[in-house]
């Protein structure tokens, strides 16, 4: 990890929608400084989403998705008397937005052996339509922390 910039301050939505939440997520895809190359990626996987769905915008598409993969509670480690217990607990607003992109992005390099831009697609269309792997990290997450819901009264 490189140091760490206060990127909300300097964020440019992305050139073709204008779209923060586009642009953040390319920043995300980028790898070594190849935003080009990121950018290319993700508008030939939006191509390919508006190929394959017609009733709606391939960037509304794309933000509807990454709102499906928003986890709304998860579980903390708190230590008390010795105990280490999983207290569920709120998720705030850019934490939510940063964990639905990195789970995006896992899901779709955990995938091998496509073109990046055909997998992320998959997974677009897939949360779309609240499946595939990236939403299942999400139900796993709101599960755990239904589970443990004994401990939310360690959460102050």
């Amino acid at each position: 990890m490189g140091r760490i910039t206060a990127s909300r301050t300097s964020l440019k939505g992305d050139p073709k929608h204008g779209s923060m939440l586009a642009g953040k997520f390319i920043n995300c895809l980028m790898l070594d400084g190849k935003k080009t190359t990121a950018q290319r990626v993700f508008y030939d996987a939006l191509e390919e989403v508006g190929k394959r769905n017609t009733d709606a915008e391939p960037i509304e598409i794309f933000e509807a998705a990454l709102e499906n993969i928003k986890p709304y509670i998860e579980v903390r480690s708190k230590r008390v008397g010795g105990a280490s217990y999983q207290v569920p607990m709120q998720v705030n607003r850019s934490r939510q937005q940063s964990l639905a992109i990195r789970w995006l992005l896992a899901a779709v390099r955990d995938k091998k052996g496509r073109p990046m831009h055909l997998k992320l697609a998959d997974e677009v269309l897939a949360a779309y339509k609240k499946e595939g792997v990236a939403y299942t990290k999400r139900e796993n997450t709101h599960r755990m922390a239904d589970a443990n819901k004994a401990f939310a009264h360690f959460a102050w």
